[in-house]
């Protein structure tokens, strides 16, 4: 241990150079080195060596202004431009494809050079690389039938796109998506359209080679991990009757006939979109009760019998990694709440996995709530309303949270709009129609 020893400032001490003691603790007990410790302590002259550093010092404005002029950059800060023009366009996209997606709208607009990039296939292929993130949702207001709305759960903000590619004055409804692209459906139940509402990359379907004039469901799937490989749209009626469209030969097909031993007409649940898992479509069914599957890759469908809980409304099928989940309304007297369920392989019955909070469901006593789901992949959007109630809530399958949703607005608007429809669908910069 080193210690100064204490000095006075007198002329002797100042003539005398400074003199250090080595104090070793071993010759003496602990008690003398604590006391000795404690005395100088009180006294203020035992000290612990620092190194010397001066105060510092202040420079006048004058001074740190000195040598700039108005509106110049130091020269540490200035870039040479030489330097973006060496810089690999590899990493340059790589940079962009990593952005969140609300950027898009933005940086289109810079330059040329980045609108161009999603015509370019490493910039596709970039894009393929990073992991989904949450999906965006694609809805129709009632005020607003021909105009679109999108919500984005990451930012908690609504955009309003101007969907230009859509004949005028036809109402068009969203009615499946995947891998970025919409599937919309005339309110005549007779044209197909197909964009990306991002990029506005839009095609129209050819005409269906069977006439039908009833309401259908529909689903869609990709032919592999992205748009690039194409992707396939399957329609079917209460009658039996389905066609196939197959994005690579731009044609719909009539793959077979429904077997015999699913019962006719089927009564689907037009309430619940068709959810996707691999290559395989389910729509929901309610006479029998359960689930109608069919796999684009064999052709195959198939029939579940699966019992819905009592005392169940407004349900619909959703999916999460794989899995084939339920969400609908539990109304029991004059309580209405929430609740949502997993379908169970081994024994096809649904087990509640979760419920709305109790206090959110206070707000539904007494009033008679419809429920709407508008996504239903992993993160579900669901449209409450009543006489007296609009809201709009999400929930996510994988950490279980609620959350409520700001209400649509028009641009300079102030009314709250009301969610007709929508569907949920991840969005993707390069995927094409």
């Amino acid at each position: 241990m080193l210690i100064t020893l204490p000095l006075s400032l007198d002329k002797d001490n100042l003539r005398s150079p400074l003199q250090w003691c080595f104090r070793n603790i071993n010759d003496t007990s602990a008690e003398d080195y604590y006391s000795l410790v404690m005395a100088a302590g009180k006294s203020g002259n035992c000290k612990m060596l620092e190194p010397f550093k001066p105060p510092p010092s202040k420079r006048s404005r004058k001074e740190r202004n000195r040598g700039k002029l108005p509106g110049s950059t130091p020269a540490s800060e200035v870039m040479d431009q030489e330097i973006w023009k060496e810089f690999p366009e590899d990493l340059f996209e790589a940079v962009i494809s990593r952005l969140p997606i609300a950027t898009f709208f933005r940086f289109r607009s810079v330059c040329r050079k980045w609108n161009s990039l999603l015509e370019s296939q490493s910039f596709s292929h970039h894009c393929a690389e990073i992991p989904q993130a949450n999906p965006w949702f694609y809805t129709i207001t009632h005020e607003n039938l021909n105009v679109g709305a999108m919500y984005d759960p990451s930012t908690k903000k609504w955009h309003h796109p101007t969907i230009s590619f859509l004949p005028a004055k036809m109402i068009a409804l969203p009615v499946a998506s995947v891998g970025g692209l919409v599937c919309f459906l005339d309110i005549g139940h007779r044209n197909f359209y197909v964009c990306n509402p991002l990029t506005q990359s839009f095609k129209e379907l050819p005409a269906r080679s069977v006439k039908v004039w009833s309401r259908v469901a529909v689903g869609m799937t990709l032919n592999g991990n992205s748009t690039n490989e194409g992707y396939k749209i399957l329609w079917v009626g209460c009658d039996g009757e389905y066609e196939v469209y197959d994005s690579v030969k731009n044609s719909w097909s009539r793959p077979g006939s429904m077997p015999s031993n699913i019962k006719l007409p089927l009564s689907l649940n037009f309430r619940s979109q068709a959810i996707s898992i691999d290559s395989t479509l389910y729509f929901m069914q309610s006479d029998p009760e359960g689930i109608v599957s069919y796999n684009m890759v064999s052709g195959v469908w198939k029939q579940f019998i699966i019992p819905a809980p009592i005392h169940l409304s407004d349900h619909t099928l959703a999916e999460c990694e794989g899995r084939i989940m339920l969400v609908g309304l539990l109304t029991k007297n004059a309580a209405t709440c929430v609740c949502i369920w997993e379908l169970q392989k081994m024994t096809l019955l649904w087990k509640e996995v979760d419920r709305m909070p109790n206090i959110w469901c206070l707000e539904f006593y007494g009033k008679h709530v419809r429920m709407s789901c508008l996504g239903n992949k992993g993160l579900f959007m669901l449209s409450l309303r009543s006489r007296q109630m609009n809201r709009l809530v999400t929930y996510n399958v994988m950490s279980r949270e609620w959350v409520k949703v700001p209400g649509c607005v028009l641009p300079r608007g102030r009314k709250r709009q009301w969610i007709a429809c929508g569907t949920a669908f991840h969005p993707c910069l390069t995927a094409t129609a």
